[in-house]
């Protein structure tokens, strides 16, 4: 195997099973910032290995185990300075009985979870634990969190390297929380879990339209969390993203280019995953003030789900649903859907004004889905130069090759 082919290998692994490496390197540990450090350290003889002897049968178990191998010698190196080290590396030495057991990650409740809250912990500021969580939990690089959460590379990989440490200095054990101390990590680990699922939904960067893979973890994510944690909220986040995900089978056609909704195939839409997610919903009313934001969210899903066609769905409703989600949880990225339910539901002209007001106060600067919207509008309005001009902005600001594809077949001649 050659080191493009054993690189290509290491990265497809890690993409699938990151958190749950992480997670039980945390777990055997006892510490997250040693833990993801010994992940990489097992990565890199991964791209070495791997391409001398080729992917092992079980490559999570061969990265699993040599990540091991390093805490051991990590453990050793410091006992002489440190009794407590002395002891783990004497606990953790591969010849005691049942270390193996200790070490599969299937004999625990989650560790994804628990590595979750970790960073997702109160000590870390709310932008940290959005990054940390989506480089430990979700496997994202730099760049595709700075892209999700529209900042610069650099200040991901600052955020990044802070939480470590002050995770490491404030010495946080790993495992879930206990039930008191959930609700003040709540709020972050939905959002984590929503930006995750966001970015397997819509990939920010690469080749492929959608990472299914991270979609379905966070997902996965989701429904664990509702055994945890019976909140409204939660439940509005799990309908959200089953009534999204009931979409997933229509979006690719047969080559892997997107389907836009219009043109989707609704025969090949999830109804076990509508029903599912449906359900949810009722449950994310809160008694205290109805739906929140991820159960408003979850609502608008709802509309696309139930309408046998664009032209059938209740977009006033939709309108509706977004006007109160953006006074509930302000964002660019809402106020450009609604911009687009305004277009549905009254013309484009009207939703072009949205989009304006968008641009003028300096939001999306730098993303390609405002110039991206302004476009398609502009060519419903018959403005072709100003539609293809807006087409070729989004162009030079896109980083998805599926997505920059089909821009390109926006573009008038």
């Amino acid at each position: 195997m050659s080191a493009t082919e054993a690189r290509s290998a290491v990265e497809a692994v890690w993409r699938i099973e990151s958190a749950r490496i992480v997670g039980a390197l945390a777990r055997y540990t006892g510490d997250f910032s040693l833990a993801e450090d010994l992940a990489q350290e097992a990565l890199a003889e991964a791209l070495v290995s791997w391409s001398v002897d080729g992917v092992p049968n079980q490559p999570t178990s061969w990265l699993l185990t040599v990540g091991r191998r390093r805490a051991i010698d990590a453990f050793r190196r410091r006992s002489g300075r440190d009794e407590r080290y002395a002891v783990l590396a004497r606990d953790l030495d591969e010849s005691t009985p049942g270390a193996d057991a200790l070490f599969d990650p299937d004999v625990i409740d989650d560790d994804v979870l628990a590595l979750m809250f970790i960073a997702c912990h109160p000590v870390l500021s709310k932008e940290s634990r959005l990054a940390l969580t989506l480089r430990v939990v979700g496997g994202l690089t730099a760049d595709e969190i700075a892209q999700a959460l529209l900042v610069p590379v650099p200040t991901v990989q600052a955020r990044i390297t802070r939480a470590k440490k002050t995770l490491a200095a404030g010495q946080i054990p790993f495992g879930v929380p206990d039930a008191a101390e959930i609700p003040e990590r709540l709020s972050s680990v939905l959002q984590v879990i929503y930006l995750t699922f966001t970015e397997g939904s819509y990939a920010s960067a690469g080749d492929a339209w959608m990472r299914s893979e991270l979609a379905s973890e966070a997902l996965r994510l989701a429904r664990v969390l509702v055994q945890l944690r019976s909140d409204p909220e939660v439940f509005g986040l799990l309908a959200l993203m089953e009534l999204t995900a009931a979409r997933f089978p229509a979006r690719l056609d047969a080559s892997g280019s997107p389907v836009l909704l219009e043109d989707q195939d609704r025969a090949l839409w999830d109804q076990a995953a509508i029903r599912r997610g449906r359900a949810a919903l009722t449950r994310a009313v809160s008694p205290a003030g109805g739906l929140r934001a991820y159960g408003l969210q979850a609502s608008i899903a709802e509309c696309h789900a139930v309408a046998a066609s664009v032209g059938e769905t209740d977009w006033s409703r939709i309108v509706i649903l977004y006007e109160a989600l953006g006074r509930l949880a302000p964002s660019p990225i809402i106020e450009l859907n609604r911009a687009v339910a305004v277009a549905m539901d009254s013309g484009p002209a009207d939703g072009l004004a949205v989009v304006a007001s968008i641009a003028e106060r300096g939001e999306l600067a730098g993303s390609y889905l405002l110039p991206a919207v302004r476009g398609e509008l502009l060519l419903r309005l018959g403005r072709r130069e100003e539609a293809n001009a807006a087409l070729r902005e989004a162009l030079g600001l896109c980083r998805n090759a599926a997505e920059r594809a089909a821009l390109e077949r926006k573009l008038v001649n």
